[in-house]
């Protein structure tokens, strides 16, 4: 089925999305004079309903990375945004699966499969599916270099990178090589489709506060990379995202989740420019082209960052109830929002 029937089938989903963002605007005056008759509404129609594909390991359906997590975002989007979405996702083991072509919007965790070298056919439909208006979200497709190695880090690190994973490049570069992933800039509509900026951010630290709207997720973005096609994009990759929205069978979050930030005080960088650590040193790109020299002490553990202009700030984790909480609020309105961009777009 052409993805673009998917569209029109789910205008009624667009317009109800419109409706909800104009809900918070202040109401027009009341025209003066008696009301004027109108004219009844007819019924609305039934959607159909959407169902959503999702890579799986080809050697067990069960040991795929964050099992609840996106048929619980799917639950929050069918209830939140009135959208007859299917909480099972349609499960695929490669992109030569047909099934794909009736599902508008494919999940893939990168580390769901060990080998990113796309078949002949794969390519094939891969490359049908996605000019015809076919969407493929990879998560945890952005790591930083010394994570790249050990897959399993990035399962629980959101680095904030605007780079491809080099595998993806090189699998996309034969199906599509008139197009590269390129940052996706904090003003896309993406990042606004249903929700609008971050959660209440009212229960935060206050060091924490001010990181996250700033710097961590100003405006509620988050750093993500995007390969175009017809100019709409055609596949989106991100950090790690799905950690923040699975839910058990009582409602509880399945995660905990702490946050990093970055402080800096008076004549850290002399201390810094000179310091001894013991893990891997690496470069992190950010979203205008510069780049952050990472240190680390431990294997998966930054600790400290010498920043464009010459700037030195440690890392500091912060953990709490409130601060897990807010995070998985945070991603699952990410979640949802890229779901809906991908179905209305």
């Amino acid at each position: 089925m052409e993805m673009t029937t998917w569209r029109r089938r789910l205008g009624l989903a667009a317009l109800m999305i419109l409706a909800m963002g104009l809900a918070s605007a202040e109401p027009p005056a009341a025209p003066s004079g008696p009301p004027l008759a109108q004219p009844p509404r007819p019924p609305a129609a039934p959607l159909d309903e959407v169902r959503i594909a999702q890579l799986v390991p080809a050697t067990d359906y069960y040991l795929r990375n964050y099992a609840n997590a996106l048929p619980s975002l799917l639950r929050h989007v069918a209830e939140s945004a009135h959208v007859n979405v299917v909480s099972e996702p349609v499960a695929i083991n490669d992109f030569a699966d047909e099934r794909l072509l009736e599902c508008p919007f494919v999940y893939a965790n990168f580390a769901d499969r060990a080998d990113w070298t796309f078949s002949a056919a794969e390519a094939e439909l891969l490359r049908g599916y996605l000019d015809r208006g076919g969407f493929l979200y990879i998560d945890a497709g952005i790591t930083a270099s010394f994570l790249r190695e050990h897959p399993e880090y990035g399962q629980h690190h959101s680095y904030a990178e605007w780079d491809a994973c080099p595998e993806l490049k090189t699998a996309f570069a034969p199906i599509f090589p008139d197009a590269e992933f390129q940052p996706l800039r904090r003003s896309d509509p993406l990042f606004r489709a249903f929700y609008q900026g971050l959660p209440d951010t009212s229960l935060l630290p206050d060091t924490v506060k001010s990181y996250t709207e700033q710097e961590k997720w100003p405006d509620g973005t988050y750093s993500a990379v995007a390969l175009r096609r017809r100019g709409r994009i055609a596949v989106l990759a991100t950090p790690i995202v799905a950690m923040g929205w699975g839910k058990n069978g009582l409602g509880q979050w399945n995660t905990t989740i702490r946050f990093r930030v970055l402080e800096g005080t008076a004549g850290l960088g002399n201390y810094l420019a000179t310091a001894a650590y013991s893990g891997p040193r690496f470069e992190v790109v950010l979203e205008d082209g510069g780049k952050d020299v990472i240190y680390c002490q431990d294997a998966a553990m930054p600790a400290w960052a010498n920043e464009p202009g010459g700037q030195w700030r440690v890392f500091r984790y912060y953990a709490s109830r409130e601060i897990s909480d807010f995070a998985h609020a945070f991603y699952t309105r990410l979640g949802t929002n890229i779901l809906l961009y991908a179905l209305t777009r």
